[in-house]
C-alpha cells in the first residue's frame, strides 16, 4: 500500500502563491506518475498538473504559466508551486500516485480572496 501525506495549503490573497508538497511512502513502483487534482465547491474533481517519472508534465489550461509541478524522485515527493492566484482556484487539492494502483492523499484546502 502507498500513503500520501500532503503539506501546505491555506488563505491567501489574489495574486499570492502558495506552495504545496505531497510526500509517499510505502510500497512505491519506480515507474509512476504523481500529481494533483482540485475540486471547487459544487464541481467535479479536475486535474491541475501531474508529472512522470522521468520528468515530463501536464496542466490543466487554466493553470499553465501560474503553477509548476516538480518532483524529487529520492524523497518520492511532488510538490506544486502555485503563483498569481485566483479566486477560482479555492478548493481542495488532492495528491494522488498512479504506479501498481491509484492512490489518494486526504487533500488540502486552497482559498484564495479576492
Amino acid at each position: 500500500q502507498v500513503q500520501l501525506v500532503e503539506v501546505g495549503g491555506g488563505l491567501v490573497q489574489a495574486g499570492g502563491s502558495l506552495r504545496l508538497s505531497c510526500a509517499a511512502s510505502g510500497t512505491i513502483v519506480s515507474n509512476n506518475n504523481m500529481g494533483w487534482y482540485r475540486q471547487a465547491p459544487g464541481k467535479q474533481r479536475e486535474l491541475v498538473a501531474r508529472i512522470e517519472s522521468g520528468g515530463s508534465t501536464t496542466y490543466a489550461d487554466s493553470v499553465k504559466g501560474r503553477f509548476t509541478i516538480s518532483r524529487d524522485n529520492a524523497k518520492n515527493t511532488v510538490y506544486l508551486r502555485m503563483d498569481s492566484l485566483e479566486p477560482g482556484d479555492t478548493g481542495v487539492y488532492y495528491c494522488y500516485l498512479y504506479g501498481g494502483g491509484l492512490y489518494w492523499g486526504r487533500g488540502t484546502r486552497v482559498t484564495v480572496s479576492p
